[in-house]
């Protein structure tokens, strides 16, 4: 009976995480901008990273999407093309190529992110141009589906993002993030800078999202509420250093660590 239990028993923990980094470290010069730092993050889940400025955590966030190169550490990605190989070892044009299919990102400032001349629609397909398809119809049908994905109105998908909104920049960045399905979403500081009621319908459309996709997310933010609204684990960074880690209402509730314990009475 026990062996039967055992085998239809669902499986809680997946098998193997959706990201997983050993030993990352970056330094500028005599700046240690992140020391030594292991991560992990299994399928479907959000992880937070809080911190003050300065903390490596935009930086730690920057290497998980291939932009910086560590001093050290290894970084995999459950793909299915590449199960066990490092990347932090591909090479310029590889790292690019995998960056266009399986990582999404959505940046504090949508100038980093956009091509802000060029139509809402035409960024979101240039996603798809670099990652390989050069069929027009498909390129305006798949950026069509992502922009209504985001939330965005249609009926201004060929309006430049300069024209546009912050909140309404924000989502041409999410749709352009989402329009290969990631296998990982970086969002790194989405919702600073917009209003508190515009904030709220972005996290409303990113939990939405990541309800109806199961996206792997890892969402960097000064904003202690945005982390609690959005995130099943959170990682606290100071100096370069992860100081503790754990599920999102428990560090909140109980902080082990003098600074979180800061950030957290100072957010009360």
């Amino acid at each position: 009976m026990m062996a039967v239990l055992e085998r239809d028993a669902p499986a809680l923990v997946p098998d193997a995480p959706a990201l997983r980094m050993v030993g990352v470290a970056k330094s500028y010069g005599s700046i240690v901008a992140v020391e030594r730092a292991d991560v992990t993050v299994w399928p479907g889940e959000v992880l937070g990273i809080v911190g003050e400025s300065g903390s490596g955590k935009s930086t730690l966030l920057r290497m998980m999407n291939l932009e910086e190169a560590p001093d050290s550490g290894s970084y995999h990605l459950a793909l299915p093309a590449e199960p066990d190989r490092d990347l932090f070892a591909l090479d310029r044009f590889e790292a690019r190529m995998l960056r266009a299919r399986h990582i999404g990102i959505v940046y504090q400032n949508p100038h980093q992110g956009l091509m802000m001349r060029n139509s809402s629609s035409g960024n979101v397909a240039e996603r798809l141009v670099v990652a390989g398809e050069r069929r027009f119809a498909r390129l305006r049908r798949a950026a069509k589906a992502a922009l209504s994905a985001s939330d965005f109105p249609l009926a201004r998908m060929d309006a430049p993002p300069i024209d546009l909104s912050g909140g309404m920049q924000q989502r041409v960045q999410l749709a352009k993030a989402i329009a290969l399905e990631p296998a990982l979403l970086l969002l790194d500081e989405p919702t600073t800078g917009l209003d508190v009621s515009v904030q709220a319908l972005v996290l409303d459309t990113l939990k939405r999202l990541q309800a109806e996709r199961a996206i792997t997310m890892v969402l960097v933010s000064h904003d202690l509420g945005v982390i609690r609204t959005m995130a099943d684990r959170v990682m606290v960074m100071r100096a370069g250093c992860v100081v503790e880690q754990g599920l999102t209402d428990q560090v909140f509730q109980d902080p082990q660590h003098p600074y979180t314990q800061e950030l957290v009475h100072a957010k009360l």
